[in-house]
């Protein structure tokens, strides 16, 4: 194995590499897969909506970028390793997997169905394991891989109304440490990038309600959203040559909101 220690730009060089998103239809997944993809690598957008994922293949098209899609539910095992083995039967091989897909409901405990909170681990912990474990298979014949989970500033905070998705980003970040652990002597790298708030179809709720973004922007030390190019850095690291021994780390990018106290 050997790096372009003499070279450094090199070492975030992740051209040609393939990428495989999940539900990169919008929001942070396509943030993620247009920035990687301006930066050479080849994106593969997954999603269960295929109409939202042919508006954004269409819109990296539009930026020179090489996008395909792969339409499947990451909760759905068969549906998972039949789109994971086509990809790399058809395609090539997967050299970073980012586990973005998630979905979310708040409410209190007494107020959120069973039914709700299945859907909740269905998409964000079965969702990340089902994946995962059809993508790293390909990765330990090859010896070489990059598992990126996108886990949550909910994975080291709990907050009420929020103990579903609170729950299933811990499970995240936790998955991330295990799955190092099985890995990492097959030149696999899994680590994780934990947002703090970014607006996005999830967090729109947070900005519509004054009192709510109020206490966000109070507790938030650079008392500001995120921007969702402000992830990009921490996804071309994990995804390139620089990360080669990092693992079992997420990354928190969250403008300081877990460093300190809340207010």
């Amino acid at each position: 194995m050997s790096f372009a220690f003499n070279e450094p730009a090199k070492l975030f060089d992740i051209k040609n590499r393939r990428i495989l998103i999940t539900g990169a239809g919008s929001g942070i997944g396509f943030a993620l897969a247009r920035g990687l993809g301006s930066a050479g690598a080849k994106i593969v957008l997954n999603g269960r909506n295929s109409q939202k994922l042919e508006r954004a293949t269409l819109s990296l098209k539009d930026a020179a970028i090489e996008v395909e899609t792969a339409i499947f539910d990451v909760s759905d095992a068969t549906g998972v390793a039949d789109g994971i083995n086509r990809i790399e039967a058809e395609s090539g091989p997967i050299d970073v997997l980012v586990n973005n897909a998630g979905t979310n409901v708040r409410g209190r405990m007494a107020d959120i169905s069973a039914e709700a909170f299945r859907t909740v681990m269905g998409s964000n912990v079965e969702g990340l394991f089902l994946t995962s474990k059809a993508v790293s298979v390909h990765m330990q014949k090859r010896k070489a891989g990059k598992i990126i989970n996108i886990c949550s500033a909910l994975s080291k905070l709990g907050r009420k109304g929020a103990v579903a998705y609170s729950g299933s980003k811990a499970a995240a970040a936790m998955m991330t440490a295990s799955m190092c652990d099985e890995l990492a002597s097959d030149n696999i790298q899994v680590n994780g990038i934990a947002p703090g708030y970014f607006l996005t179809e999830l967090t729109q709720a947070i900005k519509d309600d004054p009192t709510h973004e109020a206490w966000l922007m109070a507790r938030t030390p650079a008392a500001r959203w995120g921007q969702l190019e402000e992830l990009i850095g921490a996804a071309i690291f994990l995804s390139s040559d620089a990360s080669s021994f990092v693992n079992g780390h997420v990354l928190t990018v969250d403008g300081g909101l877990t460093s300190v106290m809340g207010g």
